[in-house]
Order: C-alpha cells, then structure tokens, then sequence
C-alpha cells in the first residue's frame, strides 16, 4: 500500500465512521473483536474513549503518526518487535524526512497535512508510547495481535513513567498578578464597542479559568444556569473529564465577576435557573464558543501580554515574557491549583476542585515542601564566606520575585 493510499485509509478508518458490515477475523489468531484490519482494530480501541473526547483525540494522534510509520516501513501491528519501538521512539525526536512528517496546522483533507508541527521533547515521546502501551495491550487482550513487544521492555518503568513529581507549567504569583493588573485595565475612551467586549470577554476567560480551575472543554460548554445558590452560597456545576458531575463552590470574586460580565451582556447581575445560555460569548453576544476558538483567543491574549510585559520592563522580564509566550489554556488549571495549595487549602478540598481520582496527582501542585528544604539548605554555607542566613529568617528575604 503506497503512503498516499496508507495515509487515507487512516484518515477515514480513525476519523469517520466504521462500517457495519461483518468483520473476518486477523490470520493471526482468534480475534474478538469485529476488525478487518488493522486501523479498523485501532478504531475499535478508541471507541473505548468515546466518553472523554479529548483523550479520544490525543490517543488517536499517536496511533495515527504509528500506523502512519509502520506503512512506511511495511509492517503491520502484529508484526511489531522489541527493536521497532526504539526505531519508532527515534523517529518521535526526529521524524525524517522532514518534508513529507512535519508542517504547519492544516485541515487534514489538505495536501499539505502533516502529522508533526515539529519533533517530539522527551516528555511528548514518553507520553506516546505510554498512550501505544495501552493500544497494544488492549489489541493483545482482543487477540488481535499474540505479542505485546513493550512487556519486553526492560526498563519500561523508567522509560514509560511520564509523571512529574511537581506540576512546572503555571504562572508564578508575581507574574499572575501582573498579568489580572494589565488585564483589568480599562480600554481607551475613545475605544469602540468591540474593543469593549473584547476587553470585558477576556477579563471573564482569565479569571473563570483562574478561579475556578476549568478545563477549556468545561469553559466552552459551561452555561449561565450551571452557577446556582443553595442555602446562600453559590456553586458551579460541571461535567467534567469521563462524564464525571462535580459541584465547585464559587468565591465572591468569581460572582463579581460573572456580575460584570452580565452586566456587560445586558443581562440581571445574577443567573437565573433555567438560563441555559453559554457563559461564553461570541462577538453577538449570544453565540457560544467552542473550544478551538477558545483556545486561539485566549493563546493571543497570552502573546498580547508577552509583548506588553517586553515593552514595560524589557531584559528584566526575559523569563516571564518568555513563560507567557509559552502559556496555554492549561497552564491557568496549573496557577489556578497551585496557587490555591499555597494559599493553604487542604489538600483533600484542592482535590475536590481539580476532580482528581488520586490525591497523588493533585499533590503535584503542593510546592512549599521545597520553599521550606530551600530555606532551611541556606543555613549551610562556606566557613568565612557570605554571612549565614540566622535561624528562622527565610532564604527568600532578600530574593523575592518581583517584575
């Protein structure tokens, strides 16, 4: 099968609908699943995901760029050894030729489509075979395949563990603040009503994503009437990751601001019940967002600040410029929990917020035990060199971050 051809039958194998029609099992063995072949096998794998469709997409991201490789190679799934995902796990870092792996973002229809916007970090690569562990078990326990080639990995904990001891992704506090202060500022008055909305929406967008810790799946499908009083407090009802209901208390600075942004819609300052309207607003001031949309924004606005920080305070804000050039959607979930472990809140409540299913996952986010191991290692210092920090003064007296 040419690559072309390999590359379509992918496409409408992981990306349209499978046929009805009644499968013959592989040549391999008994399989229990109904598949054809191997990219129907890999179809059927991720219709297991069809609850949480943002998993769903990522997962079929990597089996994509997989069978996608094996075609250039001549291989199909069950042929799969040991050797092949080093092979394979290269290629991640280094997908060559780079003219026919890697692109720009294009429709996938487009001929100009590529799978890779660039090689993979080493986290990118661990994620993905840890994703294809999964896929391979899965088609082994379906008989699909009689070997799965990563239980002869040796050294699979090290190399599949992609868990990181301390979330690293987020905005340090003095950089939060700076960013809500130039947020908050007030257009021009000469400014027209766009530029008005546009600065009321994204006051909105940062401080729900900052307050409340969405996912921006949970942003784009929240509603005005997810936000209820009971008993004289207000809470925010989501469905979340796997289907997962979840009802988050909301601060007084979040009603505030949901009370301006009402204001700004023309609406009453507080939700009513049976307001099932989109919480995020297109430029009509009706019309949802979705997720895609809600991304690019919210990545401008991020690029918007970088610039503004450069202009404000130029080589000294290098490193935050250049945070906020990185930032994502995501990394406000990270400030969000982080910044609420530092403000004390106890770990079984951050958990609740976050809707982990392991209090181990949201300890991530707790990062005083390495302020107080900082603090107490700068009382240990060269005999006769710079005096010693005394007893019970902090090693950040004197280093504050400031911008």
């Amino acid at each position: 099968m040419s690559e072309t051809i390999m590359g379509q039958a992918v496409m409408r194998g992981l990306y349209e609908a499978a046929p009805a029609a009644p499968a013959t099992p592989p040549v391999q063995g008994a399989s229990h699943i109904a598949a054809r072949d191997d990219i129907e096998a890999v179809g059927l794998w991720l219709a297991e995901y069809r609850a949480s469709p943002n998993t769903r997409r990522a997962y079929r991201r990597e089996a994509e760029r997989l069978l996608l490789w094996l075609a250039t190679q001549g291989l199909g799934l069950a042929e799969v050894r040991r050797d092949h995902l080093d092979a394979f796990e290269a290629f991640l870092g280094d997908p060559q030729p780079r003219a026919r792996w890697v692109g720009a973002t294009r429709p996938r229809r487009d001929p100009r489509w590529r799978p890779f916007r660039g090689p993979l970090s080493p986290a990118s690569r661990r994620q993905s075979l840890v994703i294809l562990q999964g896929l391979f078990a899965w088609l082994a326990e379906a008989g699909w395949i009689a070997h799965n080639p990563f239980r002869l990995m040796r050294d699979k904990r090290r190399r599949l563990d992609n868990r990181q001891t301390r979330v690293e992704r987020y905005l340090e506090r003095p950089l939060w603040d700076w960013l809500w202060q130039w947020l908050a500022r007030e257009p021009l008055p000469d400014a027209s009503p766009r530029a008005r909305f546009e600065s009321a929406r994204r006051r909105m967008l940062f401080g729900f994503a900052y307050l409340l810790a969405p996912r921006i799946s949970e942003m784009a499908a929240a509603r005005m009437s997810d936000f209820q009083r009971r008993e004289g407090r207000w809470w925010w009802d989501v469905v979340g990751k796997g289907g997962k209901a979840a009802r988050i208390p909301v601060p007084p600075d979040m009603m505030r601001l949901l009370g301006e942004w009402r204001d700004h819609l023309g609406l009453a300052a507080a939700p009513g019940e049976d307001e099932a309207t989109p919480l995020l607003r297109g430029l009509d001031g009706r019309r949802g967002l979705g997720e895609n949309r809600l991304y690019r924004l919210m990545r401008g606005v991020f690029d918007e600040a970088a610039t503004a920080l450069a202009a404000e305070l130029g080589d000294a804000a290098t490193r935050e410029v250049a945070q906020l050039r990185r930032a994502t959607p995501h990394w406000l979930r990270h400030t969000a929990l982080t910044h609420q472990a530092q403000a004390g809140i106890e770990l079984r409540y951050l958990a609740e917020t976050a809707r982990h299913a392991r209090l181990d996952t949201t300890a991530r986010y707790l990062h005083a035990e390495d302020e107080e191991w900082h603090r107490q290692q700068s009382r240990h210092g060269l005999a006769g060199g710079a005096a010693r920090v005394p007893a019970g003064e902090g090693a950040d007296a004197g280093g504050a971050q400031t911008l």
